[in-house]
């Protein structure tokens, strides 16, 4: 079996029922769920098929890509999120935010942690 790749603790499962929304529509997939953290890979071809039934029923855009610098602050780097996100996602200094790094890439959302 293949370990998590978030926990590295759990073990993958396969599952036909990761629940996936977009824009208020709800997509049922397959794909595998880690035993650990329950974190779930839907599979690629689950994907791409979800996502040419999105773009078929017009819920699927273009994504949304950004060009901006990071600045200095302290000992770290800050990233400024402008303010039409700020407003459309309901951003503000006291909602939390999760950081998650996926290959090389960064990804940033609104939640709590609990």
């Amino acid at each position: 079996m293949k370990r998590c790749l978030i926990c590295g603790k759990g073990e993958l499962v396969k599952v036909e029922d990761i629940t996936l929304e977009i824009e208020g529509y709800i997509f049922i997939v397959k794909g595998e769920r880690c035993t650990e953290c329950n974190e779930e890979f839907p599979y690629e071809e689950e994907t791409q098929r979800t996502i040419a039934v999105a773009r078929k029923l017009g819920v699927w855009p273009e994504p949304l890509k950004l060009y901006r610098h990071l600045s200095k602050s302290g000992g770290g780097l800050v990233l400024r999120i402008p303010s039409d996100l700020e407003k459309q996602l309901k951003l503000n200094e006291n909602i939390e935010i999760a950081i998650t790094k996926m290959g090389n890439k960064i990804v940033i959302e609104p939640g709590s942690h609990k």
